[in-house]
């Protein structure tokens, strides 16, 4: 070890045992974890963890939130995604037709300027599990906004003017744009949508300045298009070896591969690497490809000036579930056997809280965060084993048996996981992780599909329910990330489909199906305080500071995978990958809507 390291990992040392967040993000706009009163980036920081070290708003006064201003967005779709502020603006996003908003807080909310891009309705049937966006990103004096039909486009954030637009997809052929774009350095990463469609997926970096590409790096196919390197690419310690994701496919199956990342990206400046997932393998049917199906089902650490992949693990290798593995990366320090460690933690829609050395992707902890998860026993963690960090796959609820397109019954989770793409929060305060779970199993049945391009690329049916003999479908968790432990769970009716926030106040804010923005004690879980805005949230939640003065904001708006039954107008329990009769209750609870409220202490 050099003194560099050795001092490098003291630093760490300190800062972990004296519960303190390490400062990861810097760059552009000179960012830094929860110490910004802005919110600028999708997740608030580069590192995913959606804490905010604001803390006017605290466990003890929060019982005097109110609602100070709303806004409407004039469209009634499911809203994902959180608004951004930077300084005295705050930009608002929608579903498709994708609107940005950006509303001068120094004027009550003054529409300052407004884009509206002209996009063709056609793209809609395209995208799959509702007309979603995740959001807007900051930087480089411009707002950068993805929209449905792949266009990247750079605003200008104080006129709204475009400054260029780049389509960084081809919707004929399925792929479509929902995800968070993220700004780091001189570049925007974005990735790509689609894998129901048979979209082969891929992130590209694009130069902020002028949307020129600078690099693109695929999920799947030939060493030099996946930006992998036989010999210093590796998985869990051992190189990747030539042709890696090639060697795992039938054929040219990998073209229509799927692996699409539309996720989130996390980014580490002092290691220069960015992370994120990939998605589930096409088809949905596990016999009509056979083999690992490398790389989906990925978490990936990536150079940022080239793309070309330092380490990669995969967690659901040939995944007969639709587990995709894109949700968020959090890069959070913990102290695991007795080691200071530069930690990513992921909660998987396969049901396991993963944590990972994210220097050297060694795997650290694999556990299950809901207790219902059966269609695996456990992750493999003897590091001498030929299986090291697959999954023990229960025969019982595999749906590839020897070939046979059968009905496999009560597994758990269901195919939007126990954590769908709506992000977790971690707080260095308490050193725990606070989780949105969805509750859910399922029945999957596979059958034979023929690919076509820009038709649906499935090949499975299924239908979701509870867990026998419950009737609870979500939980918020705190998760000890060290040893992979519920700490505290408490249970919603619905699954919690709204992103979590953690503030130097020692709360947790989120929001759920019915319309509820909650506020929790992080380190009891104590409910403390809920209101109910107009439409069921599936928007993250974030604060900011304005004026001296701490504010919280929510987009409301019900849809997305897990209210699409109501956005769509499904209502036959067949109809949709999520069985909306599973959801039918909702409309009883609440309606369409697309609403940004802010609130503030009494």
């Amino acid at each position: 070890m050099t003194p560099n390291e050795k001092r490098t990992r003291a630093a760490i040392a300190c800062a972990v045992a004296a519960g303190l967040l390490i400062a990861l993000a810097s760059g552009a706009g000179g960012l830094t974890i929860g110490a910004n009163k802005d919110w600028a980036q999708p997740a608030g920081d580069y590192a995913n963890t959606r804490y905010s070290s604001l803390k006017e708003i605290n466990s003890e006064n929060v019982k005097t939130l109110i609602p100070m201003w709303t806004f409407s967005t004039g469209v009634l779709r499911g809203h994902e995604g959180a608004p951004l502020v930077v300084g005295n603006v705050m930009y608002v996003h929608t579903p498709f037709p994708n609107i940005v908003y950006a509303l001068d807080l120094d004027h009550d909310g003054r529409i300052a300027w407004k884009y509206e891009p002209r996009q063709d309705s056609s793209i809609i049937p395209v995208m799959c599990c509702d007309t979603v966006n995740r959001g807007v990103a900051y930087g480089d004096g411009k707002i950068f906004l993805y929209q449905a039909d792949t266009t990247l486009v750079a605003l200008d954030a104080k006129t709204g003017v475009p400054v260029w637009s780049v389509k960084n997809g081809d919707p004929t052929k399925g792929a479509t744009g929902t995800s968070a774009p993220l700004v780091v350095k001189d570049k925007v990463l974005v990735g790509i949508a689609g894998g129901e469609f048979g979209v082969r997926g891929y992130l590209t970096a694009y130069e902020s300045k002028d949307g020129k590409e600078a690099w693109r790096a695929y999920s799947t196919g030939p060493d030099p298009d996946v930006l992998v390197d036989p010999v210093n690419t590796t998985e869990l310690g051992k190189p990747v070896g030539k042709d890696s994701s090639l060697m795992s496919w039938q054929g040219d199956q990998w073209k229509i591969g799927g692996g699409t990342t539309w996720g989130w990206i996390s980014y580490d400046p002092e290691l220069n690497l960015i992370y994120y997932g990939s998605g589930n393998p096409s088809t949905w049917n596990p016999k009509q490809r056979p083999g690992d199906n490398k790389w989906s089902m990925t978490i990936w650490a990536r150079d940022l000036d080239s793309g070309m992949a330092k380490w990669v693990y995969q967690m659901t290798p040939h995944d007969e579930w639709d587990y995709d593995g894109v949700n968020e990366m959090i890069l959070a320090d913990q102290i695991t056997d007795g080691k200071a460690r530069r930690t990513l933690v992921h909660f998987d829609r396969n049901g396991f809280g993963y944590t990972l050395d994210r220097v050297t992707g060694e795997l650290l902890v694999a556990e299950k965060y809901d207790p219902a998860v059966n269609w695996a026993t456990s992750i493999d963690m003897d590091k001498s084993s030929k299986t090291y960090g697959r999954p023990r796959v229960v025969a019982k609820y595999s749906t590839d048996h020897n070939g046979e397109e059968t009905n496999t019954q009560g597994i758990c989770p269901a195919t939007i996981g126990a954590k769908n793409a709506n992000p977790a929060a971690y707080s260095p305060l308490t050193n725990l992780f606070y989780v949105p779970v969805t509750h859910i199993c399922m029945d999957y049945e596979p059958f034979h599909i023929n690919y076509t391009a820009g038709q649906p690329y499935t090949g499975a049916d299924t239908s979701v329910y509870p867990p026998s003999g419950e009737t609870e479908m979500g939980r918020v968790i705190a998760w000890d990330a060290k040893v992979g432990k519920i700490v505290w769970s408490n249970r919603e009716p619905f699954a919690v489909a709204s992103g979590l926030l953690t503030t130097a106040g020692g709360v947790v804010f989120y929001g759920t199906l019915e319309g509820y923005l909650k506020v929790v004690d992080a380190r009891s879980g104590k409910n403390l305080y809920k209101f109910k805005t107009p439409s069921g949230i599936i928007g993250n939640v974030m604060t900011y500071e304005h004026r001296g003065k701490q504010y919280v904001a929510v987009l409301s708006g019900v849809g997305g995978w897990a209210g699409v039954g109501l956005t769509a107008g499904l209502t036959h329990s067949g109809e949709g990958a999520n069985s909306p009769k599973v959801y039918a209750a909702l409309s009883s609870y609440t309606a369409l809507g697309g609403q940004v409220t802010v609130f503030a202490l009494q």
